[in-house]
């Protein structure tokens, strides 16, 4: 398999990647053709490209390479507390010299792989043609997310049995797709975290989140330094990341060639990528805006500046933004080289890996002894009478008994609808502080309405 191994004193990473070649390596690259990078959305891995890697606008004209990030997929690492997305931009970058690859398009999908390719445009310019990115999250992430995240990785990665994680594998799907999902496709996001993220490789998940969560916003004076043309994509539903957001970063990057360009998909939810629909319309609009760029060849040549030089004119860029000097004299051939989290927050992402590695070797594994999922969450639906529907509700269906059967002495009893102690479970409140004692509510309609109601997701959750 294709990896590109970075080793040093402090650190070490095997990042695997992929590419639309025959034997899926950069050897076979087309040097006609330009080629573009590929940066997978939270959670998930390069194996969910499959609707950029199959579509023959991008496969039969472009040379394609995805990453897996150093906590995700098939990569693998040494657990680290400073680790945040200057570490991914540099990994990157190392990759990027190691298979001597030509200039490249980005397209990154979703919030960790966009943090990590605005820092790769700002430090390693010359390595990239474009930046397109598709849902652009918050510069900091809104206090209900990260209430909503801090919790589902508790639970996540403390799950006893397998109801238990279904149950947050479940919650999770509203982050990546929305309130809305294809079951099928729920089906096959449960069932590739099952087997890929289950609870004993929480050290993965703790780290990923982690990353996400304690990241710090770029200063303006550093999105006036990315000089490449910038689409940005956005889906009109998305609630996790408000389109706000990319409205102001458009207007930030005030010195991209041409300006940057925000397309809207209609009706697209908090991921693009991996929904069949959604993922053609942004596939189209990101073709449209590469072929109005000029022609690039992809010719595998060496890079002219020694690796250890050129991150080392890094890192000293890095100092100049950071306003950290210290920065410029670590070790150039180190990615952990280019973490700037304060001290404070180092430590914290420390002392949290190593709770979180407490047990880890006796947590519960959701797969079978094939390596398999045990079964598919959608089956789970019909095996009890008491179940969840999809608006969050418990309710008593009738798929278990037909109604015909039933007798007034031999009804199921109502469900109180409490947990039983010890369940690890994401627990949505019940009731809001306003609405308590307040069985009749007076005045005009006017007033009534003029309160705005939660979002969906952020009913679903809250």
């Amino acid at each position: 398999m294709p990896f590109v191994d970075l080793y040093c004193a402090d650190d070490y990473a095997s990042l695997y990647y992929t590419t639309n070649t025959p034997c899926g390596n950069v050897s076979g690259f087309d040097p006609e053709k330009p080629t573009i990078i590929l940066l997978h959305p939270l959670f998930l891995d390069s194996t969910w490209l499959e609707h950029q890697f199959g579509d023959p606008r991008l496969n039969q004209c472009y040379n394609l390479i995805a990453f897996d990030m150093r906590t995700c997929g098939r990569s693998e690492c040494r657990p680290s507390g400073r680790h945040d997305s200057w570490v991914d931009a540099a990994d990157l970058a190392f990759c990027h010299q190691a298979l001597h690859l030509p200039p490249c398009h980005i397209l990154a999908l979703e919030s960790l792989s966009i943090n990590c390719a605005l820092r790769f445009s700002v430090l390693f310019p010359e390595l990239c043609l474009s930046l397109t990115l598709c849902n652009v999250p918050a510069p900091t992430e809104l206090k209900w997310i990260l209430t909503a995240y801090d919790e589902l990785m508790h639970n996540w990665c403390h799950a006893e049995d397998l109801e238990a994680f279904e149950h947050v594998a479940k919650e999770s799907v509203a982050f990546i797709v929305g309130p809305t999902c294809d079951p099928d496709l729920k089906d096959e996001l449960i069932a590739f975290w099952e087997t890929n993220m289950p609870p004993r490789k929480r050290l993965r998940i703790a780290e990923t989140l982690g990353v996400l969560m304690n990241r710090t916003p770029l200063k303006p004076e550093v999105y006036a330094t990315i000089t490449q043309p910038v689409l940005l994509i956005h889906g009109e539903r998305n609630e996790t990341c408000p389109k706000k957001y990319a409205e102001k970063l458009a207007s930030q990057l005030s010195n991209s060639e041409g300006g940057a360009v925000l397309y809207t998909v209609k009706g697209g939810s908090a991921t693009l990528s991996i929904v069949a629909g959604h993922a053609s319309i942004a596939n189209q609009v990101f073709t449209k805006f590469l072929s109005r760029l000029p022609h690039q060849r992809s010719d595998l040549i060496p890079p002219r500046m020694q690796r250890a030089d050129r991150m080392k004119i890094a890192l000293s860029n890095l100092a100049d933004i950071t306003g950290d000097s210290s920065i410029a004299s670590r070790d150039p051939l180190s990615s952990l080289s280019f973490c700037c989290l304060p001290p404070e927050v180092i430590q914290s992402q420390t002392d949290s890996l190593e709770q979180y590695r407490i047990g880890i070797r006796e947590a519960f594994s959701p797969v079978g002894h094939d390596g398999k999922p045990v079964r598919k969450f959608s089956d789970k639906r019909a095996e009890h009478w008491f179940h969840g529907e999809e608006n969050g509700l418990s309710i008593a269906g009738t798929s278990f008994l037909p109604p015909e059967r039933f007798k007034d002495s031999d009804r199921p009893e109502k469900p109180s609808g409490r947990e039983p102690p010890g369940d690890n479970r994401v627990r949505r409140s019940t009731f809001a502080p306003n609405s308590v004692d307040k069985h009749v509510i007076k005045g005009s309609m006017a007033k009534v309405v003029k309160t705005a109601p939660a979002t969906p997701l952020q009913r679903l959750l809250a």
